[in-house]
């Protein structure tokens, strides 16, 4: 028999539309969509053309005008905010362009946050943040501040935060913005391990070259709609 694929994220006709002055304008304009376990998949278009509403649709950050999205099975046109906001904390990792760590803490306790809110006990918390921080690196810099830290190592631990709760789906916007070339690589090093050792699904949202260069699939949004979805290598 064969395993039969699981979808983490399935949009389904999407419409979000935003009033600007008298004008609707369509961000995202009948979009269906499937995400599958184990994608390391890329939205990518020019800025405006709606890959980063699509992004915040899926994360539960934004609410579509019409249409539906699952997420892991639970359909997020069905919940109120206090349910949206447990299915981001529990099932959806976020990397974004400008880190949003919080800067009084340190790395550890960055990482740990999440895991506070579901509840995790002291001694769980502990095993489960040390082995992701050395997952990404970060053994030894556990005490840090953002202040204290390259902007690759606080992308580093924006990712040990996402994916230390071991979610769906990471949902990742310009992750690689706001580093250099080679910082960039080697952040796309490290999620490309966590796909491929660990399973993690990836769905970025970018115009970085880089980041397109590793997909396994691009998704070319363009006015709002999907242009072309191709699976690379």
């Amino acid at each position: 028999m064969h395993s039969k694929v699981k979808h983490i994220v399935r949009m389904q006709d999407v419409v979000k539309t935003y009033r600007q002055g008298k004008v609707d304008v369509h961000a995202v304009n009948n979009v269906s969509l499937e995400i599958e376990q184990g994608d390391f998949a890329v939205l990518c278009g020019p800025s405006g053309s709606g890959k980063t509403s699509i992004l915040n649709l899926i994360g539960g950050l934004d609410v579509p005008s019409s249409g539906q999205i699952w997420v892991d099975d639970v359909d997020l046109s069905t919940l109120d905010n206090t349910e949206l906001s447990q299915v981001r904390k529990n099932r959806i990792g976020f990397v974004f362009q400008a880190y949003n760590l919080i800067p009084v803490m340190t790395a550890y306790e960055n990482a740990e946050f999440v895991l506070n809110l579901q509840g995790v006990d002291e001694a769980e918390c502990r095993e489960r943040v040390m082995q992701t921080l050395r997952a990404v690196g970060l053994e030894g810099l556990e005490h840090r501040r953002p202040d204290e830290m390259s902007g690759g190592q606080q992308q580093r631990v924006a990712i040990a935060r996402a994916i230390v709760t071991a979610p769906a789906i990471v949902l990742a916007d310009e992750p690689t913005a706001n580093v250099d070339s080679h910082t960039a690589e080697s952040l796309l090093d490290l999620m490309q391990q966590l796909n491929r050792e660990q399973g993690i699904t990836f769905l970025f949202s970018t115009h970085d070259q880089h980041v397109m260069d590793r997909a396994s699939r691009i998704i070319r949004v363009h006015d709002g709609k999907i242009d072309s979805d191709e699976v690379s290598h």
